[in-house]
Order: C-alpha cells, then sequence, then structure tokens
C-alpha cells in the first residue's frame, strides 16, 4: 500500500464523502448506542453494522444533504432491529392448534404485484423496485439518479397509478370503502 496519501485518495474517491462524514460523527453515534443499550460492546457492534451500511451506498452517500441525519436514522434503525431479535421467545403449547394458513387479501397480492411490475416500462420499473421494494428512499433515489426531489416524487406517484390500474385491470382488485383493498382475484392471467 502506498504511504502517498494523495494515492490513496484517487484510489477510493467514493469513499472518501463516507469517511470523513464517519470520523466526524462515530464518536457521537456510539454515545448515542451505547445509552441506548447500556451495553458498550454491543454499540460497538451495531456501530459497525452502520459504518458497512453506508460504504455500502457509496456514491449515494455523497449525495446525501444531511449525512449526519442518515447515520443517526440508520443507527436508530439498527437498534430497532436489534432490539425486536433480541426479545424472549416463549415456548408455545403442544395443544394449541394449527393456524389456518389465511393470507389476508393485500398479501395475496404479492404475485400478481411482480407480474404487473414487469408490465410497466423501464423508468416506472426501476424507481418501484427501489423505492417501494428494496426501501430505498425518494430523496436518494433522486439524488444517485441525477433527479431533482419533486420530479422523483412525481415520477414515484406515476409510477404507482399506473401499477394501480394495472392491479385493477389484471388482476381485478377491489377497494372497500376507506381506500383498502379487499379482494382480487389471484387467478387472472390477463
Amino acid at each position: 500500500m502506498s504511504s502517498d496519501p494523495q494515492a490513496n485518495e484517487s484510489q477510493t474517491p467514493r469513499f472518501d464523502c463516507v469517511l470523513r462524514a464517519w470520523h466526524a460523527h462515530e464518536a457521537e453515534l456510539l454515545g448515542f448506542l451505547t445509552h441506548q443499550l447500556h451495553d458498550h460492546t454491543q454499540a460497538e457492534d451495531l456501530l459497525q453494522d452502520v459504518f458497512l451500511k453506508s460504504m455500502r451506498l457509496g456514491r449515494g452517500f455523497c449525495t446525501l444533504d444531511n449525512p449526519r441525519a442518515w447515520l443517526f436514522r440508520v443507527a436508530k434503525n439498527a437498534l430497532v432491529d436489534f432490539v425486536r431479535a433480541s426479545k424472549p421467545f416463549s415456548a408455545l403449547p403442544d395443544d394449541l392448534a394449527a393456524p389456518v394458513n389465511e393470507r389476508a387479501a393485500v398479501d395475496e397480492l404479492d404475485i400478481c404485484v411482480q407480474r404487473n411490475i414487469d408490465r410497466l416500462g423501464a423508468e416506472d420499473r426501476a424507481i418501484l423496485q427501489a423505492c417501494d421494494v428494496n426501501g430505498l428512499t425518494v430523496r436518494v433515489f433522486a439524488q444517485t439518479h441525477a433527479l431533482g426531489l419533486p420530479a422523483a416524487k412525481a415520477r414515484l406517484l406515476r409510477a404507482r397509478q399506473k401499477l394501480r390500474q394495472l392491479l385493477v385491470a389484471h388482476c381485478q382488485v377491489q377497494f372497500d370503502a376507506s381506500g383498502q383493498v379487499c379482494c382480487h382475484s389471484a387467478s387472472s392471467t390477463h
């Protein structure tokens, strides 16, 4: 490895902004996690998860308006996931009846949704997959696709409307009075 700092920077340009933000906020993030968990070792483990997520975002991290806020949101989500996973489980009694395998109507839509997302144009499919399926924020999607936030929001809204029309047409989706999916035809192959 070269001892020339400029040579190292040219080899890792996509991580410069991540490392700068990390060094600026690492101690504060560790303090937050330690305070919440009351366990310094576990807080350090979660902090490493946050660091890895920021590195995975790569160039997208460099376009964030507020890297500190993003880091804290990721830390909070990691904390929530950890707490949920560490809750104790109780053994179920042997005579407990097996649950009926009925899924809510909206949950049964997964096959139809995927089939109809595939029918959309590339731009609509990309934003729905990124934001609605993979959980990317609209802001990050906009930044990583050289879009303004209003343009990305409008694109996502149009894509959702197109998908809704396809679901109504091809899966006979129906809505109740409150706008919730009440039923559909999962076997439709239009």
